[in-house]
């Protein structure tokens, strides 16, 4: 396992999209990961014979990515591997378990959602002893490990309806702690443009805002459209188009 920081990504760069290390998406994760560093993130790749197979992306809940109340939990953004069955992503989960453990934290939380891959797939965490403590709708969901038994349980917002309402235009809500929030967002304007809607980009800067704003809990990407919610992940063009000409 390597812990990056500076220094070794400057040298291994982060693992999402790194084969396009010149794309925008891509200069501005790392970008971000390196203001996170500062602020506690951990970022971890998983080597064998010197080649990637995995890594884990966990910080503390006051400085995490997903819109969820979590006070002394460690926030896991995301898990991936490069191949299931033989014991990655359960090493990558031990290791967050471990440093939550070290830093007397109450335990460790992941937001998954089984309708995309931009989310880690609960399974995984089921069987390293997760349990389902809350869901929100467009079927999120809020698993948690705890040390002790408590009944300080993260929990969801519930005022959801109340913040896709709020927006009317095409509006779309990001940060950069996905590198494939660039051409997410780049396939909404194309389509939008094909249809001659303008597109609002609001770029989420702090906690305080992620936590105002986000329309759903995975806080790194949505758009929302006359007060619907038209997407949480990356589209295609073509599904963009369909997705507003429902709404036009």
């Amino acid at each position: 396992m390597v812990e990056l920081d500076t220094e070794i990504l400057e040298g291994m760069g982060s693992y999402c999209l790194r084969s396009k290390k010149k794309s925008l998406g891509y200069i501005n994760k790392n970008k971000w990961l390196n203001e996170s560093f500062e602020k506690g993130l951990k970022y971890i790749q998983l080597l064998e014979n010197k080649k990637q197979v995995g890594f884990i992306e966990y910080t503390d809940a006051e400085f995490s990515s997903r819109v969820v109340h979590a006070n002394n939990y460690l926030v896991i953004h995301c898990l991936w591997v490069s191949e299931t069955g033989k014991g990655y992503g359960t090493k990558l989960i031990n290791k967050c378990l471990q440093d939550a453990e070290n830093q007397t934290k109450l335990g460790v939380v992941v937001v998954t959602n089984p309708e995309t891959s931009w989310t880690p797939s609960k399974d995984i965490f089921l069987k390293n002893q997760f349990k389902l403590v809350d869901t929100a709708p467009f079927n999120f969901e809020l698993l948690v490990y705890q040390f002790e038994n408590s009944t300080l349980l993260p929990y969801f917002p519930t005022n959801w309806d109340e913040r896709i309402n709020k927006f009317e235009n095409l509006t779309i809500l990001r940060s950069f702690q996905c590198p494939y929030v660039e051409v997410a967002t780049e396939n909404i304007i194309v389509g939008a443009n094909e249809l001659g809607l303008d597109a609002k980009i609001i770029d989420l800067k702090s906690r305080e805002e992620l936590m105002e704003l986000s329309p759903t809990p995975y806080g790194i990407f949505s758009v929302v459209f006359k007060g619907k919610l038209i997407s949480f992940h990356r589209l295609t063009v073509h599904s963009v188009m369909k997705r507003l000409k429902e709404l036009m």
